[in-house]
């Protein structure tokens, strides 16, 4: 036994995100299964559809996804014409993410569904509750990143 005293799993801040989040995403693992599409891949997508031109580090930040993971995503998603990645002409050593026509259709066809899931939820947990938890992890994320990690999106 510790000589200092630990919380039950269940009551820790790390074991009740990661709950949270596989009970949340639990709801949308048949969306993502029936597009034949990650979790990490559909994050890359909907940012890739809210900063069209992204840069891949922005990406990785944005999506929540480490560089190495990020360029494996990207070569599939390009390779499914869901998004292309192509040179800055103004600096051939960087490169932007940008939705193609597939992606966009892919999306387009997705999100009624995903809408869908995400409304549903907001009715079990209440809007206004839903509004306060993001809220309060949004003050989580500011404070324990500091104000230098703090991007301004």
């Amino acid at each position: 036994m510790p000589d200092f005293p630990l919380s039950q799993t269940r009551r820790t801040l790390p074991i009740a995100l990661l709950r949270a989040r596989e009970a949340v995403m639990e709801r949308f693992r048949p969306m993502l299964r029936a597009i034949d599409m990650t979790e990490a891949q559909w994050r890359v997508l909907r940012v890739v559809q809210e900063i069209p031109g992204i840069e891949p580090t922005r990406l990785a930040e944005q999506a929540v996804i480490l560089a190495p993971s990020l360029t494996r995503i990207l070569k599939t998603l390009e390779s499914r014409g869901l998004v292309t990645v192509e040179r800055l002409a103004e600096d051939r050593r960087r490169t932007q993410v940008r939705l193609a026509p597939g992606g966009e259709k892919l999306l387009r066809e997705a999100s009624r569904e995903s809408a869908a899931i995400y409304a549903a939820i907001e009715r079990e947990l209440g809007r206004e509750d839903m509004a306060a938890l993001i809220d309060k992890l949004d003050i989580l994320l500011t404070r324990l990143e500091g104000p230098d990690k703090t991007s301004g999106d």
